[in-house]
């Protein structure tokens, strides 16, 4: 389909019947409103969970890029339950944004990396707080089995359910670089694993890891858009503090993107990307007081409106240039 043909590329006209009008990619808000048909939110949860990566299982270091936190929020280490954290969200997602439902989003870690009773435990708690409307799971490929995937089968019966699988490359030598703990055969089991039972799925990718160029980032969006999953969360790399990435930064042996370059491959990689595929993120949120590197990825809504801005310029969108039927 070329929405260009029907003069769908310009002013408000929806190019895909799922987008909202005017907008160049699916994005997550539009997503959430044509399934609940109001405003969703998701909550970011820290349940206290590691990592194999982490916990000596694999490693004891993590990936390069990953500290201590681990992405988490530290409210899990400040006392508060699964529970709070919710009721906390939820006050501070109204008050901001008039959000009417949300999806509780445990985020911190791998969340799928614990025992099974556990694991229950903190979805179930979770779902039982008023407006939860369904759950987002964040962990490896490799920390998936049947017991957890007939869990969330079951509640996905009647609650929004995903599950982000972080791949961050399709290149070994790239994985095999930053520790990751995993191959791209790790997640492409758990994407077949997890089809058919009413999951949806969303991949992470990271632009900018060390050792790749253009042509490597576009080879990922190529075997993302060939994977048949239903949403990607598109990441910056950037430095943090206390990470092997500040190492190799500080000594001159990697360079950040600039907000340009960055912009332009998001936009190169969303074209390849089909355009059902639901777009959760498409740059980072570094902690202030962590940050390295680069200083321009604290201006979260400038980078967005870049990428916006050349799509435009462009007259370009989502799937322009997938070769996905």
């Amino acid at each position: 389909m070329n929405p260009a043909a029907s003069g769908g590329s310009r002013g408000s006209k929806a190019l895909f019947p799922e987008w909202s009008p005017g907008n160049r990619y699916y994005d997550l808000n539009t997503y959430f409103r044509n399934i609940f048909g109001c405003r969703v939110q998701k909550i970011a949860l820290d349940a206290g969970l590691t990592c194999p990566n982490r916990d000596g299982t694999l490693s004891t270091g993590g990936c390069i890029y990953c500290n201590e936190r681990g992405s988490g929020t530290g409210a899990y280490e400040q006392g508060l339950s699964i529970t709070e954290q919710l009721l906390r969200g939820k006050e501070f997602l109204r008050r901001r944004y008039k959000a009417e439902k949300f999806i509780a989003y445990f985020q911190s870690f791998t969340n799928t990396y614990g025992p099974y009773e556990r694991l229950k435990a903190l979805w179930e708690e979770a779902l039982a707080v008023e407006d939860i409307v369904g759950l987002s799971i964040g962990t490896r490929p490799d920390c998936i089995d049947e017991p957890i995937l007939g869990l969330l089968e079951g509640y996905a019966g009647d609650r929004l359910v995903w599950i982000e699988y972080g791949l961050q490359s399709v290149h070994e030598e790239t994985l095999k670089f930053i520790n990751r703990g995993h191959g791209v055969d790790a997640f492409q089991k758990a994407v077949e694993a997890t089809r058919h039972r009413g999951i949806r799925i969303c991949t992470h990718v990271i632009l900018g890891l060390p050792l790749e160029g253009r042509d490597h980032m576009l080879a990922t969006a190529r075997a993302v858009a060939a994977a048949g999953i239903d949403g990607i969360k598109i990441h910056l790399l950037y430095v943090i503090r206390g990470t092997r990435m500040e190492e190799l930064y500080l000594s001159g042996t990697y360079r950040c993107l600039e907000q340009e370059e960055y912009a332009n491959l998001v936009c190169d990689f969303l074209e390849l990307l089909p355009p059902g595929m639901v777009i959760q993120r498409l740059t980072g949120d570094p902690h202030p007081g962590e940050l390295v590197a680069p200083e321009w990825s604290l201006r979260k809504n400038e980078a967005l409106l870049r990428i916006k801005s050349i799509l435009t310029e462009r007259d370009s969108w989502q799937g322009k240039r997938c070769a996905i039927g």
